[in-house]
């Protein structure tokens, strides 16, 4: 597949990464994470996130989202998000499927939720008809590649538990918000008042499995049992681990970021000036939003993998990883303006 701007999904995994698979690929361990790497990486996680965190490793990122959905909420009651939100639409209907609550969608300009957004959301309570507002759930990065602030989030959490609710916050590429910040995953989460998190790699440079953070002790009940059901307990565990406790130990975290980052910054860069390309919102990580002519998309989608993101208004989505290089910018800068 000729390397694109399909998904951060779409690269390799780093090389570090697959190294530390590999040297935790010896004689035999225990199973279902009572093994040493899951000891370590545990350890790392409360070093990053603060004592009271407690991890849980998954498979994939729609299992921690829900697993973490499931902790705050009981079928009755309800998460408010953005109506761009990963777990409104890209999850399947998993938190509703799973957990049986419903989520209470708002418009947003950006992605971003506010207070008064949320507010719209924020009634019935106690009235037996309605589902209870007891979450909110946030990406960090939204899904449109914009980033909520530190004041931002902050004065969720805030509104969240004058309302006796949770904060949740999707991220999935929380390394690239956290490079982009110029703060501590701790800074951006426990500092603020966020409840959960759903932490993720896999679209920064590791092969698979991702991570329930727990950062409120509250939420921490029969959680072991809940993931169990929820059929996201590894056997192999210490493979899951292995590859977060070189993410977080070395720095790959932060290295693969800034590098994503930087590329999206040389796209949207390389696109300045470019007529009949207009950059849809800031760019502010590893993705860039941009509207173009209907028939340059499609003959572009003909040498380029890349996702239609709004295909009535011919607005698209291009993302970098890790991996991409200054040339396959220039290289895709190049064929966009030859077509256009």
């Amino acid at each position: 597949m000729k390397r694109g701007f399909g998904s951060d999904n779409h690269s390799g995994v780093n090389s570090e990464i697959m190294k530390a698979i590999a040297e935790a690929n010896v004689e035999h361990a225990l199973a279902y994470g009572d093994d040493e790497w899951c000891a370590r990486t545990e350890a790392l996680f409360r070093e990053h996130f603060g004592p009271q965190a407690k991890v849980y490793f998954v498979f994939n990122g729609t299992g921690a989202n829900v697993l973490n959905i499931d902790a705050m909420c009981r079928s009755h009651e309800a998460v408010v998000c953005a109506d761009t939100a990963h777990i409104n639409i890209d999850e399947c209907g998993a938190p509703q499927r799973v957990v049986g609550c419903r989520l209470l969608t708002v418009d947003t300009l950006d992605g971003k939720l506010t207070p008064d957004l949320v507010r719209t959301r924020l009634h019935g309570f106690g009235f037996e008809h309605h589902s209870q507002p007891k979450a909110i759930s946030i990406s960090q990065p939204t899904e449109l590649g914009t980033l909520y602030t530190l004041q931002e989030i902050n004065a969720l959490s805030d509104l969240a538990h004058s309302h006796n609710m949770y904060l949740h916050m999707d991220g999935a590429r929380l390394a690239n918000a956290a490079v982009a910040l110029g703060c501590s995953f701790k800074e951006m989460t426990v500092d603020l008042g966020v409840d959960c998190l759903s932490f993720g790699g896999t679209k920064n440079g590791m092969l698979m499995g991702e991570s329930v953070v727990l950062l409120n002790p509250v939420l921490d009940v029969d959680m072991k049992y809940r993931r169990k059901q929820m059929t996201q307990l590894c056997s192999k565990m210490r493979f899951i681990a292995a590859q977060f406790e070189a993410y977080l130990s070395t720095e790959v975290w932060y290295r693969n970021a800034k590098h994503s980052n930087s590329m999206a910054q040389l796209l949207y860069g390389e696109l300045q000036g470019v007529d009949g390309v207009k950059v849809m919102y800031p760019v502010q990580v590893n993705s860039v939003f941009a509207q173009l002519p209907t028939e340059v998309r499609h003959a572009l989608q003909q040498e380029y993998f890349f996702y239609d993101w709004d295909e009535d208004a011919d607005v698209v989505r291009w993302m970098c990883s890790f991996d991409t290089t200054e040339e396959d910018i220039f290289a895709f800068v190049a064929a966009l303006m030859r077509l256009l």
